[in-house]
């Protein structure tokens, strides 16, 4: 059973905020969480709160960002005041690729909108960015931290293959997928921090495969309501599941069994991740907060015994600014 065989093959899950209930937190720390989570009544608000200015093209890649990448959304927030806005636009282009594939009805139409942002990127490149507010910000960035092409150009391709609607073939697949989408934003979110060290970047690669996985699997539910599944299908033919099970949103032990590789393939990369975290320099950890979001769904499927479908994976976690922040204040991730 996945649940029993647990302890043996991720060990005890390490949460990214120990202790946090049997001890209160400095104070002030419940009230700037709260400032985070609450909703934001303006872009100028939230730009005035990031020390950004307040643009318009500023605002819309803050508001876009918090509705559609709230986790990335908060570990921004977190980041030195004079990266935020940069890695607020790299974020932004990110879920402008991420929303075509649903967006589109048509891999013909996806595809046309793929060919808009591969040219956005070399006008970039260029100094003559189109009209565009993501855009006119990712140019803003470029030029303020000569951030490289090829990781943005990346992140594109993949995209654009990933357009298919075709289930992962394996895990490797997978883990490639993450690693040129996830992890070349990880790469330029360090070069933003004006990191350039060999430690971070390994700690950024399995971090990004980690963040790839756990993003293939929080969104099973939502796909299956589409019809679709994109679990690695080398782990389900192992169990003997079909795609026609997730469909159906079975509990059996066997779906229960490919949910487990599939986390436990997420929880071996923050391991490796956290395994040289002494040789990565204290200033690329900001860019890595997202670690606390990734563990606290690992803890959560971990409790129902990994039953993907489970209500409680679909609650947000409203202590998540809170987590985030106590994380940034120690200095780790």
């Amino acid at each position: 059973m996945a649940a029993s065989t647990l302890g043996s093959a991720w060990g005890p899950l390490r949460l990214g905020v120990p202790g946090l209930c049997r001890r209160r937190p400095p104070r002030g720390l419940w009230a700037r969480a709260r400032r985070l989570s609450e909703p934001v009544a303006s872009g100028r608000s939230v730009a005035a709160g990031s020390g950004l200015g307040a643009s318009g093209t500023d605002r819309y890649c803050l508001e876009l960002l918090r509705k559609r990448d709230y986790e990335g959304y908060l570990c921004s927030l977190l980041l030195p005041a004079e990266s935020r806005s940069s890695a607020f636009a790299l974020r932004a282009f990110n879920v402008e690729l991420a929303q075509i594939k649903d967006s589109v009805s048509e891999k013909t139409i996806g595809l046309m909108r793929m060919q808009f942002w591969k040219k956005t990127v070399d006008d970039i490149y260029s100094d003559n960015p189109p009209h565009q507010p993501v855009a006119i910000e990712l140019w803003k960035a470029v030029r303020r931290h000569n951030l490289t092409k090829r990781w943005l150009m990346k992140i594109i391709d993949e995209r654009e293959k990933n357009l298919d609607d075709k289930a992962y073939r394996n895990i490797q697949e997978l883990e490639n997928y993450a690693e040129n989408t996830q992890s070349s934003l990880l790469y330029l979110t360090l070069e933003i921090l004006g990191i350039k060290d060999l430690h971070a970047d390994h700690a950024a690669s399995h971090i990004g495969k980690a963040q790839g996985i756990v993003t293939c699997l929080r969104a099973t539910p939502y796909h299956g309501s589409r019809r679709r599944v994109f679990l690695p299908m080398d782990i389900c033919m192992l169990h003997g599941v079909s795609q026609e099970d997730f469909l159906r949103k079975s509990q059996d032990r066997n779906v229960r069994d490919v949910v487990y590789d599939v986390a436990s393939q997420a929880h071996l990369h923050l391991k490796h991740a956290r395994s040289f975290h002494r040789s990565v320099p204290v200033k690329a950890f900001p860019a890595f907060l997202q670690t606390v979001a990734l563990e606290d769904y690992l803890k959560k499927i971990q409790q129902v015994d990994f039953d993907l479908f489970h209500p409680s994976l679909q609650r947000k976690n409203t202590l998540l600014p809170l987590s985030l922040y106590i994380q940034s204040r120690r200095k780790r991730y």
